[in-house]
């Protein structure tokens, strides 16, 4: 196993960990609350900790992609939108018990994945159609999506909630 893939792993979990223990406190009526704030996404805080625990496996799959050396001209910020809006549809009844459970398994499987990674497939860069196309490495992709995730979320419900 390689350190960085190791390290990588360990903030994937760390994330997860503070957003599932975050995602615990929240009232029944946060859970359902519409996140507020800039922007046009009101999904409902619940929503959001579901939706970070489904794009594991889709964002796991787009770094291995990278770490084979397959260029990524098909993901679109449209086609994510369009996924995040299902999503929303889909599991706006979301349980706090199952979004946790689900989050809980697919963080730990990502972070499972990613410790995979030789220093060879973080290194290796391929065009990226999130990045205008841009190379972009496997460890890029790995950080800015299951690794950022989380904590991305994570602060916009903070921010909301003021804490």
């Amino acid at each position: 196993m390689s350190r960085r893939s190791e390290l990588l792993a360990g903030r994937i979990e760390e994330g997860a960990a503070a957003l599932a223990a975050f995602a615990e406190g929240l009232s029944d009526a946060e859970w359902r609350t519409p996140l507020s704030g800039s922007g046009k996404d009101r999904r409902p805080l619940g929503v959001l900790v579901h939706h970070v625990a489904s794009m594991y496996p889709i964002e796991i799959d787009v770094a291995r992609m990278v770490a084979a050396g397959k260029p990524v001209t098909d993901v679109t910020w449209e086609a994510v939108a369009e996924i995040n809006a299902k999503h929303a549809k889909e599991q706006a009844g979301a349980t706090k018990a199952a979004a946790l459970e689900l989050l809980r398994k697919n963080s730990r499987e990502a972070a499972d994945a990613v410790r995979k990674f030789t220093d060879e497939e973080l290194d290796r860069a391929v065009p990226f159609s999130l990045s205008f196309g841009a190379p972009m490495t496997a460890q890029f992709v790995v950080e800015d999506h299951p690794l950022r995730h989380s904590w991305h979320h994570l602060a916009r419900m903070r921010a909301m909630l003021g804490r």
